[in-house]
């Protein structure tokens, strides 16, 4: 091993930099901030659509910093949790503040992790060689919705109870080892005070450390490979005499003085939601929630939280009679893939065996509706996770793809809203029609991408990054 020097500074240098030399010898502070920050470089087009990353890390650090706080007073105890939360409302000083924070925070994390992956969706950043980076997110994804189910149920209201019992009772419908598997996630047979134990558990301890765990690898993984940008073309092909791409900045200060000001501008929407709408109208705060949890008494309408109902929305639109459209789309999918697809004889025939299992497991005889709806309702999250596989279009960014491509993604995020709007509503025969033809048009994006992807005439890409300074 070589002798430990110590870094040599001139005798009248700061005492910040010896401070900071000091800690350099012993612990690699300043090549971590360069690394991952400060001389980390960058594309330089980037847009406002880059600012919900950076965004993302501020709601986790203010959901952490607000939760510990909550944790000082809150009981996860069933006869005392509900009257914590009041107490915390009422009695403790700035309490409300806390809580509410907290509350709006919730849904302020899930509109910018859902623009964050807009964007990623628009600008192709999921594409080789950035897969892992899309699964690392994907992951930080189904983290945060369990982190957010789990949190739910700590309030002890009305929605928060029978929300809970809702969904764990979903695991019920697995065969054979479906109502074991929701005794166990309850711990008892129905929702009850083992429930919220293990549940405020997952929420404040398990959970958090996990996705602080994912977001390192998620960051560690995007500065190995480099940032995407909105043109979807490698910045590394040019690079300058120092070794840096020529279509690439620093990090800082450019982008932190950028993201600086998206904060300032999201602080303000923020705070005017905290305090002066934070029930949003009864969609970040659900009225019944305000009420204490009672076993003996059903609200007349269950719903999740609006970050849940476009999948929720997919869950209810599995009635027995639509099983019957979703077997024949199977079919016209298989069909489709043997007279189009490229793929070897052995694999068509092998998608043709799994389709014939599918639709034979349809059947009402065999599995019910239920069943197949959890089914769905998961899948509708996962398919997520392979869109690096199913994208096989020769530009990433949307710019350069042929102009319909657009007006794809834009009714794509109209189905999704509508998903979002009707898992609100009360299933009425209409709404669950349109729920239906949204839950059909959603995964026909996804499963007919590998050719919608590659049709049209596309633009030529550019050599060097299209930027305007300003």
């Amino acid at each position: 091993m070589g002798a430990y020097e110590e870094t040599k500074l001139p005798a009248d240098a700061p005492a910040s930099a010896k401070a900071l030399a000091w800690v350099d010898d012993r612990f690699p502070l300043s090549k971590l901030w360069n690394d991952q920050w400060g001389k980390y470089y960058a594309p330089k087009n980037f847009n406002v659509w880059y600012l919900f990353g950076s965004l993302s890390m501020l709601v986790l650090v203010l959901q952490i910093v607000t939760g510990i706080f909550l944790t000082m007073h809150y009981k996860p105890d069933a006869a005392l949790a509900f009257g914590s939360v009041e107490y915390i409302m009422r009695e403790v000083p700035w309490g409300w503040l806390v809580r509410y924070m907290h509350s709006t925070g919730a849904s302020a994390f899930f509109i910018v992790v859902y623009l964050h992956m807009a964007r990623s969706l628009m600008y192709g950043s999921y594409r080789k060689p950035r897969e892992l980076i899309w699964l690392f997110g994907f992951a930080i994804f189904l983290c945060l919705m369990a982190e957010a189910f789990f949190g739910y149920l700590l309030p002890w209201g009305q929605m928060s109870y029978w929300g809970a019992q809702v969904i764990v009772n979903l695991f019920g419908a697995i065969p054979v080892i479906g109502p074991d598997l929701s005794e166990w996630i309850r711990g008892d047979y129905v929702v009850s005070d083992a429930t919220l134990n293990r549940f405020f558990a997952f929420h404040v301890i398990a959970l958090p450390l996990v996705i602080l765990g994912l977001v390192a690898a998620h960051l560690i993984a995007l500065h190995e490979v480099g940032s995407n940008n909105p043109d979807g073309i490698e910045v590394k092909q040019h690079l300058g005499e120092d070794g840096h791409s020529l279509d690439a900045i620093p990090s800082h200060p450019y982008y932190t003085t950028k993201d600086l000001f998206g904060v300032s501008v999201f602080l303000l929407l923020f705070s005017a939601v905290v305090f002066f709408a934070p029930e949003m109208g009864g969609y970040f705060l659900e009225y019944n929630n305000f009420l204490p949890a009672d076993s003996m008494k059903t609200p007349p309408h269950i719903a999740p939280t609006w970050y849940f109902t476009p999948f929720y929305s997919v869950l209810r639109a599995t009635t027995a009679d639509f099983m019957y459209v979703v077997m024949a789309a199977v079919a016209a999918l298989v069909v489709f893939i043997w007279l189009k697809s490229k793929l070897a004889y052995r694999v068509k025939v092998a998608i043709a065996v799994i389709g014939i299992i599918l639709i034979v497991g349809m059947l009402p005889q065999v599995l019910d509706a239920k069943f197949w709806g959890v089914v769905l309702f998961g899948s509708s999250v996962v398919i997520l996770a392979f869109l690096p596989w199913l994208d096989h279009s020769p530009a990433r960014s949307l710019r350069y793809r042929p102009s319909w491509h657009s007006y794809l993604y834009g009714v794509f995020a109209l189905v999704f809203l509508t998903l979002g709007y009707l898992g609100t509503q009360l299933p009425t025969p209409a709404y669950t029609i349109i729920s239906q033809v949204c839950t059909l048009a959603y995964f026909s994006f996804f499963l007919l991408m590998p050719w919608w992807s590659t049709m049209g005439t596309f633009k030529p890409l550019p050599t060097r990054l299209t930027f305007t300074p300003h």
